[in-house]
């Protein structure tokens, strides 16, 4: 009786606390409105008001280049607007807040809320307008200028002016602000200024090659939102979720999401200026770290997307309830990212074995990345041979892949000073330091924990002595921005041409800087900088092949595959496209839907 007694004041709290945040929502919600009721009092005392453009199922002039494709979803005869997006992350996230926040899954929240002045075609990858509608650039590339909407608002419904932009590039910029790898880049940006409410100005101090990318694509946050965090850096650095924006998508409050939520939930931003409005009430992410978790829940029906695993991928094509219910989709995407092992070269300030580039080499020779492949991810993942796709031009396809060599390793290592001394099956060092090391990965990865357990093997067979350090996501990111680890297994996302600046130019070999390996080379370093202020691609592109070149001899990292997408989505999930980018779910603007008779979440 007790017990009951017990469970029954627990679920009345639960229940309490359920009321409580939906009044709480209920109030924000009705503040927003009567402030929006206001500000259309006194615009329309003063006479200030303006026709706004409006989503319609229309074709219209009207609809920027950018919305076409959204609207022309809303042509379709069973479209309707409603209902949830509702996906799953497979790690916890350490925070929301943009630039502190630095792994794929905070950028993949962010995007549905912050936005940029343009955004690329999924179709011809061409630059489109998204808030800018129009733009120049100067004879010498080193001046941009692009022209602004003037009808754009915040969520809060604060306008989107040029003053946003400026404001963005100089918080940035503020040292004291935890932004390095984004300083990194924009250190090329002489200064950003507004000529007017609705035009913004970019002058660089040198050429880049992606000088109208780097501008155009900068996430704008709003100054009257972020600015009293130059007063409290700390604050701003130390916080985990203060997330505001202009993008179809809205926090219920842009400064409570807390890692312990167990889930991110987006709302819809009941102001977006945008010329099509998102289809979807809301979008979440539940946090379900274990891999058979997430397949329950898809079965279930309480997420609307699945990745399987390769090895599950062939069973769950034969299994009726999942086909029943799913369209599936197996590709390689064109800017697919690449997995790889990074040999940490200094620890503490001092060089480690890895420093040494015929252990780097040894241990490439030694990982046996067509076995990986074909065993673990049976043959849906092709060789990564660099941070370069195969069919990019950045590539050098006269260059070979390291296959497995057990000699060739064997000899470099001899060569780099390591023997098995005293005869127990492990190299020793000249000192009679044996030659182990911890290799650190995500915990929550079963493909990637059956690969590290796979090297320990073929490791062993050398007389390396491999550990294998599972961590979970947050601990690992640490791990990372401190630099404190032997070696580490992770994975780049990629685009149409890739920067390696970040990740393998010497200057980034700093605290909280992408080149976590403290790799360092003058040559590639030099080729990096030539490359990056060649504006001219025929140019360009022998630049980063040399660079590429370099690589491959160096091994800073032993790059590992890059894999096929291996999808199930759910059907109610419409208007699925495949584009040159790859899969159009997610694409933003929002481009899927779900018809009014298969929806199944209300508000």
């Amino acid at each position: 009786m007790i017990s009951l007694v017990i469970v029954l004041i627990v679920l009345t709290m639960y229940q309490i606390d359920r009321q409580w945040n939906k009044l709480s929502d209920v109030q924000a919600a009705m503040a927003e409105q009567a402030k929006d009721i206001r500000e259309l009092r006194t615009a329309l005392a003063s006479g200030t008001v303006r026709q706004q453009a409006s989503a319609t199922t229309e074709a219209s002039p009207a609809v920027a280049t950018a919305f076409k494709r959204a609207q022309t979803m809303t042509q379709q005869a069973n479209y309707a607007q409603g209902d949830w997006s509702v996906d799953a992350f497979g790690t916890s996230l350490k925070t929301l807040t943009p630039l502190v926040s630095t792994d794929a899954y905070a950028s993949e929240v962010q995007s549905y809320v912050q936005e940029s002045l343009i955004t690329r075609n999924p179709d011809t990858l061409e630059w489109e307008g998204l808030i800018a509608k129009g733009w120049q650039v100067s004879p010498d590339g080193l001046t941009i200028t692009f022209q602004m909407r003037d009808d754009v608002t915040f969520s809060d419904g604060v306008p989107l002016t040029a003053e946003d932009i400026v404001f963005s590039f100089n918080f940035i910029m503020t040292e004291a602000i935890q932004a390095p790898r984004q300083r990194a880049y924009l250190e090329k940006i002489k200064e950003v200024k507004a000529n007017g409410k609705y035009e913004v100005v970019f002058v660089y101090k040198e050429p880049y090659f992606e000088a109208f990318d780097l501008a155009g694509t900068l996430s704008i946050m709003p100054k009257h939102f972020y600015e009293p965090y130059l007063q409290t850096p700390q604050a701003f650095n130390e916080s985990k979720g203060l997330l505001l924006g202009s993008g179809p998508y809205r926090l219920a409050d842009p400064k409570s999401w807390r890692p312990d939520a167990g889930s991110v939930e987006l709302v819809r931003n009941e102001r977006y200026w945008g010329d099509v409005q998102p289809s979807f009430n809301r979008v979440l992410w539940k946090i379900i770290q274990n891999d058979s978790a997430r397949l329950t829940t898809y079965r279930n029906g309480e997420i609307d997307a699945y990745g399987a695993r390769p090895k599950e991928y062939a069973d769950l094509k034969n299994d009726p309830q999942i086909m029943g219910k799913s369209s599936n989709f197996e590709y390689m995407p064109p800017v697919a990212g690449y997995s790889y092992i990074g040999w940490n070269q200094e620890r503490g300030g001092k060089p480690t074995r890895f420093a040494d580039k015929r252990v780097r080499q040894a241990m490439s020779y030694l990982t046996d990345v067509q076995r990986i492949i074909k065993d673990i991810q049976l043959g849906y993942a092709e060789p990564a041979l660099s941070p370069f796709n195969n069919a990019s031009k950045q590539h050098d396809p006269s260059l070979q892949s390291y296959l497995f060599n057990l000699e060739k390793a064997q000899t470099l290592l001899k060569e780099a000073g390591y023997e098995d001394r005293n005869k127990d099956g492990v190299l020793e060092d000249k000192e009679g330091k044996a030659f182990e090391f911890k290799l650190t990965y995500f915990e929550a990865n079963e493909d990637t924990k059956r690969m590290v357990l796979l090297l320990k093997d073929l490791y062993a067979r050398a007389g390396v002595k491999l550990e294998p350090f599972p961590q979970e996501w947050p601990v690992m990111l640490e791990y990372l921005n401190k630099k404190d680890f032997d070696a580490i297994t992770l994975g780049w996302t990629s685009g149409i041409e890739t920067d390696i600046f970040q990740m393998f130019h010497s200057s980034q070999a700093k605290t909280d800087g992408d080149n976590t390996i403290s790799y360092k080379n003058p040559e590639l370093d030099k080729l990096i900088d030539q490359a990056r202020a060649t504006v001219e691609e025929a140019k360009r592109m022998p630049l980063w092949q040399q660079a590429e070149r370099i690589m491959v001899e160096d091994q800073p990292y032993t790059f590992l595959f890059r894999k096929q997408v291996l999808s199930f989505v759910d059907k109610r999930i419409q208007n699925l496209q495949m584009t040159k980018l790859g899969l159009n779910r997610g694409s933003l603007p929002v481009e899927n839907y779900v018809p009014a008779a298969m929806q199944k979440y209300n508000q």
